[in-house]
C-alpha cells in the first residue's frame, strides 16, 4: 500500500452517533483457543455500528484479501519507519511477519463516532493500556476485556478438539496460556467463557454498561 493512503492523526471530529454515549475502544484479549475471534465476529454482527481497526502487516495478501479492507499491506521498510515514528498503538512479529495497529486508524474511527473493536494478545493489550495512560482521548474510550475458559483443562480440551495442533504444540500453547491468564487482573473485565451465545450476551452487557458511565454520557437537561 502507498503510505499516503494510510490514516493520519489529523482529521475532523464528529459527535458520537446515536446519542448513546461517547464511542468506545473495546479491546478483547485471550489465550489461544479461548474463542476471542468468534466472540469478536459475533459482537460485530450484533452491533453493526461497531467496526474493527484494520491492522497493518508485512505478510503477503492471501486469496480474496483486499488492501485497506482486510489489512493494510506494507513492505518491511515502511513498517519499520512507522515503528520508529511511533505510529503504532501496538505491534508484534509473528512467524516472521510484522503486525501493528495504527493509532491514527483507531482515533479516526473514534472521532467519527464509531465504536472500535480490537482483538490483540496480552502483550499488545499492555502496550495499548500504557499509551492510553498518556492520551486522554484513548483513556476515555478504552475498555479492556480478558476472555478465558474457566480452567486450563477446559482450554486444553478445546485445543485438542480443534485437531489442528500436535500434542507437543498444544503443551507449548498451554504454557504460554498459563502466563497470559495470570495477567487477567490488569483488565477492566474478566469474562469466563461458557457458550458462544452467553459470551456474546455478556459482551453486549459490558458495552451497554460502559456507554452509560458518567464520563461518556450526555447529562440530562435541567
Amino acid at each position: 500500500m502507498n503510505s499516503d493512503s494510510l490514516p493520519t492523526s489529523s482529521g475532523d471530529r464528529r459527535p458520537a452517533a446515536g446519542g448513546g454515549g461517547s464511542p468506545l475502544l473495546i479491546l478483547i484479549s485471550a489465550p489461544s483457543g479461548a474463542g476471542k475471534t468468534t466472540v469478536c465476529q459475533q459482537l460485530l454482527a450484533a452491533r453493526p455500528e461497531m467496526c474493527r481497526a484494520i491492522t497493518c502487516t508485512t505478510r503477503q495478501p492471501r486469496a480474496g484479501e483486499e488492501d485497506g479492507i482486510d489489512y493494510y499491506f506494507l513492505d518491511s521498510e515502511n513498517f519499520l519507519k512507522r515503528v520508529q515514528a511511533g505510529n503504532f498503538l501496538e505491534h508484534a512479529t509473528v512467524y516472521g511477519n510484522s503486525y501493528g495497529t495504527l493509532k491514527a486508524e483507531v482515533l479516526s474511527k473514534l472521532r467519527h463516532g464509531k465504536d472500535v473493536l480490537l482483538n490483540v494478545d496480552v502483550q499488545g493489550a499492555g502496550a495499548i493500556r500504557e499509551q492510553a495512560q498518556a492520551d486522554p482521548e484513548l483513556r476515555r474510550a478504552l475498555v479492556t476485556v480478558f476472555l478465558t475458559p474457566q480452567s486450563l483443562s477446559v482450554l486444553e480440551e478445546r485445543l485438542r478438539r480443534r485437531g489442528t495442533d500436535a500434542p507437543a504444540v498444544i503443551q507449548k500453547r498451554l504454557a504460554v496460556a498459563r502466563q497470559e491468564i495470570a495477567q487477567w487482573k490488569h483488565f477492566d473485565y474478566l469474562l469466563l467463557s461458557s457458550s458462544i451465545a452467553e459470551d456474546l450476551r455478556r459482551m453486549l452487557v459490558i458495552v451497554e454498561a460502559e456507554k452509560m458511565r458518567d464520563h461518556r454520557s450526555q447529562p440530562p437537561e435541567l
